[in-house]
């Protein structure tokens, strides 16, 4: 087996081990809409961080880094938007109630 060869199974296997941890969080995220415990500013700079991130991954060669990233472009974005909708629908039912 090459270096690369290597690489390529250590890069595949990251990306599916990284992303079967992120996994439970965004469907119970999905399943509750409760994200109360999530706090606004460490998604903002997922975000952000991501963005930024960008920049380095498109210089790369196609791989498992770009499926990895993408993944957490995607579920980092998510979770920022249903923190935002979820946040706000919250905030509207405790005013109705009181």
């Amino acid at each position: 087996m090459t270096g690369a060869s290597v690489a390529l199974l250590a890069g595949t296997m990251s990306t599916i081990l990284f992303a079967s941890s992120a996994l439970p969080m965004v469907v119970k995220a999905i399943r509750t809409r409760d994200l109360a415990s999530y706090s606004p500013w460490n998604l903002v700079l997922a975000n952000v961080g991501n963005a930024v991130h960008c920049i380095y991954v498109v210089h790369l060669p196609p791989g498992p880094i770009w499926i990895l990233h993408g993944f957490y472009v995607v579920t980092s974005a998510l979770m920022l938007l249903w923190w935002l909708r979820f946040h706000t629908r919250r905030r509207e039912v405790r005013e109705a109630l009181t």
